[in-house]
Parts: structure tokens; C-alpha cells; sequence
């Protein structure tokens, strides 16, 4: 089941198609979001710190695994919109390869060195059993991550969107069911949580890397095919490290982020860790909006559709702005009542703190919109360093102010939040300059 994005109305076909991705990865979101408001819940403020903690460790750390499948998925899109089949399937058997591996060395190095990285993040000594505790179960789903994640960027760069959402949207429910039943039922603490998220990865992995296998045969490489060119190699690494190496970088930022927060004591912890999920939630949509609008720009540059690339980006500007607009007022005026979803209502410190970040970083979602879909640009039109660019940019700004602002007595935490779209905002900058000065020069599309 494959999608031509190359033709038809450009607004249908970009919203058709980025619907189930949307969709698929809220539901992904619900994997640490259902861990965090049974743990919040049941087991308190410290466990709830310790996975909030731990969510941001594994998000680096699956980031890298992604990023590779997202820049393996612009290929494929490439070599789809150019009908070139026998340059496909190379481009396929060359990445599995490539990040298949890599993913077994990296668990298998993290499982090493566990406490050198809790050691790093300056985790208080009041939760470190807890989170070593968390992370030393949750570390067994990184390989499930890169079969779900691989699977399904192959599938959505032919058009095929639905079925990832099929196996995540199973895998999201059984994530819920089972953390019910280890934590509250079993009473398996903090360990339960951790287990069901496993589990659940490795249905919605397993189970589509069995659907390409035994209904998308047509991409499957046959060994005597397989022709290791320098062509095939050359643009499966490039785009594939660009891509790791911009969301590494971005979630690196965010892991020492991260530690500064951790220095702030556990009530901080607890209000970023219940913040963090709303606010991942909230503009989750106009990510995954991105990566959608990126494969539609890869098909549509592969097969030479230069005004319909151009076209695409004028829409999917207008519709990313009026979303992420939308969600800037509903987070705004309801963040006290989302942060009382994972955090109990007497702890009024911690939903104090979840707010102002919650307002602060909420009222700004137009510049992280904006930013998803440049990022998405560059990496469909084969320039995926420019992404890279922006991405440090971005956090760049963001971790250096945070370090700098935070200490200051007057302003405290909220100098972390401010960081925020004010990285977001240089760096749309920085990429809207570039672009219109590209535009004008009739190479960005060369």
C-alpha cells in the first residue's frame, strides 16, 4: 500500500498523509505518559522525578537510533519519487545494516555504563535507586525502538502512513493495560512501569518489522541484488548521520538541560518531568507535521516537482502557524488543570513550577513550528547539514542562556524557560534568511 505524493491537491495530500503520523507518534507520547501519571500517582513525587529524569536519558538515547531511520526514510522517499526500484532497495539493505548495527553496540555500551551517566545528570541521591532502577529495564526496549522506528519511516517513504499508526496505536494500548496491572495491581513500583513500556515496544516493533517482511516483499533487497555503490552508500550515510547528529544534538542539549534542572531538587524535577510530557504532547503534532512534510518534499524533489515543492512549503507554513497557535492559547489558560493530571493537587509547589514553564514555553509553539518544518526542508531537498545548523542554533542558544540566566537570584528556574524560544527564534531566523537568500538565487533546489 504505497502513496504517490507527487501528484493531486498538495494541502489534501500533505494532510492525508501526515494525519496517521500524527496520530501514531501522540500515541507514542502515551507510552512515558501513561508511566508517568501511574507513577505520579501511586508511587509519588520522587518516582515521578526519577522517570521523568529517566524519559529524558532515554529520548537522547533513542534519538540517535531515529534520526538515522529519518534520514534513511528522506533516501527512500528520493529513490521512490525517481521510480528508481533496484536503487531502492540498495538504499534499504545498506541502512538496515548500518543502523541495525550500530543499535547493538550502543545498548550494548549503555548497559556498561549506567552509573558514569547517572553520575552526569547530577540525580539526586534521594530517587538514584529508583532511576537506576527504571533505566536498567527500560534500556532492554532500544533495539524494538529501532525496529518500530526503521520499519516505519521505510513504509511512510512510499506513502504508507496507516499501518505504523495500526502497530502503535495496539502497542500504546497494551502499554497502559500492563502498567495498570504491574504497578497498581502487582505492586512492582517503578520497575512495573518500565516493563509494560518494554513490552510495548516490542509488539510495535516485532510486529511491523514482520509486516514489511511478509506484505511489503516488493522493497525487500534479494542478496544477488544488492550492490554496495558508492552512490548507495554515499547518500544513505550522509543523510543518515546528518539527521542522528541534528536530533542527538538537539536531545543532548536537552539531557543537560536536564542536569541543570536535577540541581534544582526534586520539586523542580517533578514539575519539569509532569510539564515536559504536556508540553511534548502539545507540540508533538507539529513535529511529526515536519517529518511528514519532509518525505513530501524528498518525493516531490526526487521526481523534479519544483513547483510543487514550492507550493508545499507555502501550505504547510499556514497550516503549522494556525495549529501551533491554537495550542498556545489551550496550553496557557489550561496548564493548572493538565499539570493536576500527573501531579497530586496538594503539591501546589510543583504545579506552580509546571506553569510558568508551561506558559512561558507554551505561548511560543509558532517558533518551534516553524523550525520543524525547515528542518523538514532541508532534509527533503538533500541538504540535510542546513538542519544540522539550525538545530545547534537552536540549542545552542538555548543551553548557554539557561546556564547563564538560571544562576542569577531574581530570575532562578525561569531563565531555563526563557532559553527556550529564544533558541527557537534565532534559529527560524537564521534558516528563513537563508532560505528566501537561496530562493532568490534560483540553488536552492540544485
Amino acid at each position: 500500500m504505497t502513496k504517490d505524493l507527487t501528484k493531486g491537491n498538495v494541502t489534501k495530500a500533505l494532510l492525508l498523509f501526515a494525519y496517521p503520523m500524527i496520530l501514531g507518534n501522540l500515541l507514542q507520547q502515551c507510552y512515558n505518559i501513561a508511566d508517568s501519571f501511574i507513577v505520579g500517582k501511586f508511587l509519588g513525587s520522587g518516582a515521578l522525578a526519577a522517570v521523568g529524569s529517566a524519559y529524558t536519558l532515554m529520548t537522547f538515547i533513542t534519538s540517535v537510533i531515529i534520526g538515522l531511520c529519518m534520514g534513511s526514510g528522506s533516501v527512500f522517499s528520493l529513490w521512490f519519487g525517481r521510480n528508481d526500484t533496484a536503487m531502492l532497495r540498495n538504499s534499504i539493505a545498506v541502512s538496515f545494516l548500518f543502523i541495525g548495527g550500530f543499535t547493538v553496540i550502543v545498548n550494548g555500551l549503555i548497559f556498561g555504563e549506567i552509573d558514569i551517566i547517572l553520575h552526569i545528570l547530577n540525580v539526586p541521591t534521594d530517587i538514584y535507586g529508583s532511576m537506576r532502577e527504571y533505566v536498567w529495564v527500560i534500556f532492554f526496549g532500544v533495539f524494538f525502538v529501532f525496529l518500530y522506528n526503521y520499519s516505519a519511516f521505510l513504509l511512510r517513504s512510499v506513502g504508507n502512513s496507516m499501518i505504523p499508526l495500526c502497530f502503535l496505536g495496539g502497542a500504546a494500548v497494551i502499554n497502559i493495560m500492563l502498567d495498570i496491572l504491574f504497578v497498581v495491581t502487582f505492586g512492582m513500583g517503578i520497575k512495573g512501569a518500565a516493563l509494560a513500556t518494554v513490552i510495548a515496544q516490542a509488539v510495535s516493533g516485532v510486529g511491523l518489522g514482520a509486516y514489511v517482511l511478509i506484505k511489503e516483499t516488493w522493497l525487500l533487497p534479494k542478496i544477488g541484488e544488492v550492490k554496495m555503490s558508492r552512490e548507495t552508500v554515499f547518500g544513505v550515510v550522509r543523510n543518515s548521520l546528518a539527521a542522528c547528529v541534528q536530533q542527538s544534538v538537539m536531545n543532548f542539549g536537552i539531557l543537560m538541560i536536564q542536569g541543570l534542572v536535577n540541581s534544582f531538587g526534586t520539586a523542580v524535577m517533578a514539575a519539569f518531568a509532569a510539564a515536559v510530557k504536556i508540553d511534548s504532547f502539545a507540540y508533538m503534532p507539529a513535529q511529526e507535521f515536519g517529518n511528514a512534510f519532509s518525505l513530501f518534499i524528498s518525493q516531490n524533489h526526487g521526481g523534479g516537482k519544483r513547483d510543487r515543492v514550492r507550493e508545499g512549503l507555502r501550505k504547510a507554513v499556514k497550516i503549522s502557524s494556525v495549529f501551533c497557535l491554537c495550542v498556545s492559547v489551550i496550553i496557557f489558560f489550561l496548564s493548572p488543570r493538565l499539570m493536576q493530571i500527573f501531579v497530586r493537587a496538594e503539591e501546589t509547589d510543583i504545579i506552580s513550577i509546571g506553569v510558568g514553564y508551561l506558559r512561558i514555553e507554551g505561548s511560543f509553539y509558532i517558533g518551534i513550528g516553524i523550525l520543524f518544518l525547515l528542518y523538514g526542508f532541508y532534509r527533503g531537498i538533500e541538504k540535510p547539514e542546513m538542519s544540522l545548523i539550525l538545530t545547534v542554533i537552536s540549542l545552542g542558544t538555548r543551553v548557554l542562556l539557561a546556564y547563564v540566566l538560571s544562576p542569577v537570584p531574581f530570575i532562578g528556574v525561569k531563565g531555563i524557560w526563557w532559553a527556550v524560544p529564544i533558541g527557537w527564534l534565532l534559529a527560524d531566523i537564521t534558516g528563513m534568511v537563508y532560505l528566501r537568500n537561496a530562493l532568490k538565487g534560483g540553488d536552492i533546489m540544485e
